[in-house]
């Protein structure tokens, strides 16, 4: 068995007001996801729970995001949250408060067996 790249999803998600880095983040994987449905796993014969999803968040503040938050928006397979330093801080016109702005990249494997 190998492990193979199957897809990439990106997205993007904002906080406007609360300056919550986790929550643009967890809206950031649910764009990325929620555009489209992943039937490769059992089209293959494997389980979807048999997904490994390795998850990228770039935000300005990367140690803001809590990764437990982040990987149960997945709804099947198994989640390896990384976060970098990315994304978007974007400061109201008087200074007091920043929109934060996160992207997403989730990526699709399954251990599967090589062809012959």
């Amino acid at each position: 068995m190998a492990r193979k790249r199957l897809a990439m999803e990106v997205g993007m998600g904002t906080d406007l007001q609360g300056q919550n880095y986790t929550k643009a983040a967890v809206r950031a994987l649910k764009d990325a996801l929620w555009h489209n449905s992943l039937t490769i796993a059992p089209a293959l014969g494997y389980p979807r729970e048999s997904m490994q999803v390795d998850v990228e968040i770039g935000v300005a503040q990367p140690d803001k995001v809590d990764k437990a938050e982040v990987a149960a928006v997945l709804p099947y397979g198994s989640a390896q949250v990384t976060v970098v330093l990315g994304g978007l801080d974007i400061p109201s016109e008087d200074g007091t408060k920043v929109t934060v702005m996160a992207n997403a990249a989730a990526v699709v494997y399954l251990d599967i067996e090589e062809a012959q």
